[in-house]
Order: structure tokens, then sequence, then C-alpha cells
């Protein structure tokens, strides 16, 4: 095994994980959350508490991440809810990466509680993969007292499926050659990026397994779901496609985007996702000292079409509200609201220390009172977690007031 190995590491039940632990280690609680039914949610005064995480014996009672805390009570009435602590995950995020990069130099997080490991030249450096997977995984849960799972392969996409086969603190393998074993037997639902919608359509043309998908004829694909059914029938046959998990543009700057659980089909909801997303970049920016020059907004339709525009500002600006605007308005020179979205993103390039402002005559905004205002919030957050402030506008909002402020807000931060 000579060539480059890939391992996809993931932390079982993150969020519920790390505050048991913190729980138990500060004399709060006697029983462990995740031998009971447990969860981590949002904030259910403010009616926009969701299931962060949840335990195994959650999960039995048909408790779903991302579903609203009020119907998992419903299915689970003895259910205990603790509070998400933010600054605790990315600590422990941290604890994880200095682990990983003990071994590897091309560690890639993907979020908080995720991460790629690339190796190059494997067995001269490791040997046996599998071995080592299980050594590492060993080494997570004795020295930081949680468990993680481990997939292995030649790429990212199918790492990253090999980890979820089956959880929790378990190794798991999807090389090519065990594709056609280990993963078109699979229903076509289990396939990465497969949604509702796209395996409705499938089943509609008699394609129920992963290997019922990479058998398909590529035209009748193409006839019936237009590019997406090419790049699912490509992730069927194993083969990553360029940029597929996102992560491009942040490498050009300060950049978060986020896949929509459903189709946003209508401006109202639009907004609310572009507002949650500029507040992460905006947080991350005033973290870094830095100022954007230039704001980009990509969208990818539910038929896997990519499109991206980006505009040129007159000032560097690190106000959440001013990101927002040019946003919001990149979205809708090149979005008609036809055709359906599942991936937002909002991306802060061309970055600046210089502090300097062209005021306009036409510019009704007191950006001076505005960046007082962000930094006193990020105070507040700091202090009491990303959860303890928030807009108006999403108390009553099924969007996360800061969509991947968790994931991918803290995820370059090394403590």
């Amino acid at each position: 095994m000579s060539g480059r190995i890939v391992f996809h590491i993931d932390v079982n039940s993150a969020f519920l994980s790390w505050s048991a632990l913190d729980r138990i280690n500060r004399g709060i609680d006697q029983v462990d959350l995740r031998t009971i039914p447990s969860a981590v949610g949002g904030d259910e005064q403010a009616r926009h508490g969701v299931v962060l995480a949840k335990s195994t014996p959650a999960k039995r009672y048909g408790v779903a991440t991302g579903e609203a805390l009020m119907t998992a009570r419903k299915k689970c009435p003895n259910l205990v809810v603790v509070q998400p602590d933010f600054h605790l995950y990315v600590e422990q995020s941290a604890k994880l990466r200095r682990i990983l990069e003990k071994y590897c130099d091309q560690v890639i997080p993907y979020s908080i509680d995720e991460a790629w490991m690339i190796f190059e030249g494997f067995e001269a450096l490791h040997k046996d993969p599998e071995a080592f997977a299980n050594k590492l995984r060993e080494e997570v849960r004795d020295t930081l007292g949680f468990t993680v799972n481990i997939g292995i392969s030649e790429n990212m996409l199918l790492a990253k499926m090999a980890g979820d086969f089956k959880k929790p603190d378990m190794v798991h393998t999807l090389f090519r050659s065990e594709i056609p074993k280990k993963l078109w037997p699979l229903p076509v639902g289990k396939l990465m990026f497969a949604g509702k919608a796209a395996v409705d359509k499938m089943h509609s043309l008699g394609i129920y397994t992963i290997g019922d998908l990479a058998a398909a004829d590529p035209a009748m694909l193409l006839s019936h779901m237009k590019k997406q059914g090419e790049a699912l029938r490509r992730y069927a046959l194993g083969q990553e496609t360029e940029d597929m998990f996102g992560m491009q543009e942040e490498s050009k700057g300060v950049g978060n985007s986020t896949t929509t659980p459903v189709d946003v089909t209508d401006t109202d909801y639009a907004r609310q996702i572009l507002l949650s997303l500029s507040e992460t970049v905006g947080m991350r920016l005033r973290a870094d000292k830095m100022k954007t020059c230039c704001v980009q907004v990509k969208m990818r339709t539910s038929a896997f079409e990519n499109y991206s525009r980006q505009m040129q500002l007159d000032s560097a600006t690190d106000v959440t509200e001013e990101i927002f605007e040019n946003a919001y308005t990149l979205l809708m020179r090149m979005w008609d609201g036809h055709k359906p979205l599942r991936l937002l993103g909002v991306t802060a390039t061309s970055l600046t220390h210089e502090e300097y402002r062209q005021y306009s005559l036409f510019d009704q905004a007191d950006y001076e009172k505005l960046e007082k205002a962000n930094k006193a919030i990020d105070a507040i957050r700091a202090r009491f977690g990303e959860d303890s402030i928030m807009r108006a506008s999403f108390l009553k909002s099924n969007v996360e007031h800061t969509s991947g402020g968790l994931n991918k807000e803290k995820r370059n931060k090394k403590s």
C-alpha cells in the first residue's frame, strides 16, 4: 500500500460526547449523558431550539439531529436536553487536531468534529492502514475520553462514506476494489448528496441501490436528472468531483457555505441563509483583524448547477450587515427564484489589514456604529456562547443564526 491513503475522522455524537465528559468532570452530572436518552439543543424558550446531537438511547426513540426539540420531546418525553457550550467544543476539536497532526502533515478539517488525513507513501510511514487507524482510534478514546469513527480509502469521498458504515468507535475501509461489495448493495439514499427529491426521482427510474445508479445509462440520467444525475453516478462509482465539499473558496479568503436541508425556493428563506452565513464570515474577519474588499456568493441548484458572482467594494469592511447587503445583491443578480437551490455560500476575498472607508453622500448606513455593535456582539458570544445573542429575525426561523459558525468559523483556529 505505497500510494495515497486518506483517513476520514468523525467524532461520534461530538457535541453530546464533549458535553457529557465536561459535565461529569465538573461534577454537574453523576450519569453519563451518552448512556441515557439525551440531546444537545438550542434555546427552547426562543422557539428556535433544534437537536444538535443526540445519544444512542435517544436515537432508539427516533430522535433525529436537526429536528425541533418540541418534536423530539413528543417522541421521547424523558429526553434530557443540555445547552451547547461552543467554547468547549472548539477546545476539544483543537485537542483532537493536535493528535492527528502528530502523525500527518496534511490534516484537512471539514467541520468542528470531522477532518481528513491525507498520507502520501503510506506504507513507508505506517505499514498497515487498518492497524494504524485502530491505534489512532484507541489513542483518541484513551487520551481524550471520546470516540471517533475512521474511514479509509484512496480519496476523500470514499473515506467519508466508509466512516458512516457503522458507528460508534469503529474503523472501516472502502477502497475502489471494495466498492462492488460494500457500497453498491446499499440503498441509493445512503449515497452522499443524494437528497430526498433525487432519491424519489431515481426510484421512479427503477434505481434503488447505489449499484443500480453506478450501472445506469448516463444518457438516461442526464435526460431525466441533468447534471445532478451525472454527478451522483460519479459518486456511486467512487469518483470525486472538483470542490464537491464546498471548500475551494475558503482557501482564497474567509468563507462559509451550507447545504440546505430542503430546497430554497423563496427569497425570504434565501435572505435568512445569506444573513446567517454573513454573520459567521463577519465574525471570522473580526477575529482575524481582517477586512474584505470583495464579496463572493456561490449557489448550487438542486440540479447540481453551480454559479458564482463577486463584487468589489468601495471600502474594506468587516461589518456583517455590509457583507450581507452585497451578498444578497449578488444572489438576486444570478437567481431568478425558479431554480431550487441546495447550497449557498458567502466568501470574503481580497483581504487587508488596512483601515479605510470611502463614504458616499448616498450611503445612509452609520458604519462606525455598526462596527462597534458587531464587536460588542462578538464579545458577548465569546463569553457566553454563540447562542447567547442573535438577531430578532432568527427567533422564529428554521435557519440557524450562525450557519456553519461552529463548523467552519473555528476550524482553522489552533489553540
